[in-house]
């Protein structure tokens, strides 16, 4: 019986999730750019309405994350909750009537992978606590991740989405081992609640996923691997702390294990496809192509070249936008107060 309410809290959660992350998206577009983790980028984003309306539902998607945990083991939760997804892109193609064949193929293998794990490693059991220094090197090795990706953000423009991405995901992994913590500690009331580390750790790797996730879909370029790096990240890095943190069993066997890591490589496999042909990104990219074309026909003759000019697009990231841009021609516009 928990583990249905967990699965029910988890899917609401994750369809909640779904229509918040491409409102926070779309958002992030609508004002100045900001070097990472500037806390003034969220002092710009709270004066966007699509903004803060994704983050009203963020919050209620949270609340039902906990009620997921709160009953069912971690390893079951977190691929569930990639979900949101699947659930944007389905809400955004029924909304333009446009139904991508290979975007709902990544859908169907996405779902059949998450499934599919779940059934043959059946999650169950695991710890809610543990000491602080038992979760020191947890925390040791990401620090290492965000030093390591904010290095790669500040020194190689062309990656800083992808490093971005990559700590966030990583982030949000541990952020959901926190939170399943915690959740141990609310049978004991506020005072458990406040005297354990569980609560002070979230208060810090949160709002740093958060901040990482907002600077990651800013910079607007090379959105499907953004997206994808984020939704394989997080269920991956939770499934690993729940099997060697929390002692989260699952079916043994050497043929049990090797259906696991197929139905894994199945949902990550439909991730890259769904983020690549995401309605989202498209129209993101048809509409910076529109724009570039525009501010061509309108220079001046005398206007440098592409290669001379320091803002000029490099020629992998051309080759990406005609790639993405040939697989799927739309020619569609954002308008405010519309959910894609």
């Amino acid at each position: 019986m928990n583990d249905l309410i967990a699965i029910g809290a988890a899917l609401t959660g994750s369809l909640v999730f779904g229509v918040s992350s491409v409102a926070e998206q779309s958002g992030t577009q609508h004002v100045k750019k900001r070097p990472p983790l500037s806390p003034r980028l969220l002092l710009d984003l709270v004066r966007d309405p699509l903004w803060v309306t994704g983050i009203g539902a963020v919050l209620v998607g949270f609340t039902l994350q906990v009620v997921a945990l709160s009953f069912g083991p971690l390893a079951l939760v977190e691929p569930i909750l990639i979900s949101d997804l699947l659930i944007a892109v389905l809400i955004s193609a029924a909304i333009r009537k446009r139904w991508d064949p290979v975007m709902l193929g990544g859908v169907f293998a996405c779902a059949a992978g998450v499934a599919g794990f779940l059934a043959v490693a059946r999650p169950s059991g695991g710890k809610t606590h543990l000491s602080f220094p038992a979760v020191l090197p947890i925390a040791v090795l990401l620090i290492a991740v965000l030093v390591g990706c904010l290095a790669v953000a500040q020194r190689n423009e062309s990656a800083r989405p992808l490093a971005l991405a990559l700590a966030c995901g990583v982030d949000y992994g541990v952020a959901a081992f926190v939170v399943k913590l915690l959740t141990g500690d609310f049978g004991g009331g506020l005072g458990q609640v406040f005297t354990h580390w569980p609560v002070y750790a979230l208060a810090i790797v949160g709002p740093l996923g958060f901040l990482l996730n907002q600077n990651a879909f800013q910079q607007g370029i090379l959105l499907a691997p953004v997206l994808a790096i984020i939704t394989v990240s997080d269920p991956l890095i939770s499934i690993a702390l729940a099997h060697f943190w929390l002692d989260e069993t699952s079916t043994s066997g050497a043929l049990a294990a090797a259906g696991e890591i197929l139905f894994l490589l199945i949902m990550v496999t439909g991730i890259v496809v769904v983020a690549r042909h995401s309605p989202m990104v498209i129209r993101q990219i048809a509409a910076e192509s529109q724009q570039k074309a525009a501010q061509a026909a309108a220079a001046p003759d005398a206007q440098p070249t592409d290669a001379q000019r320091p803002d000029a697009q490099r020629p992998e990231d051309q080759r990406l936008v005609r790639f993405l841009c040939s697989i799927h021609a739309v020619s569609l516009r954002w308008r405010p107060g519309t959910v894609t």
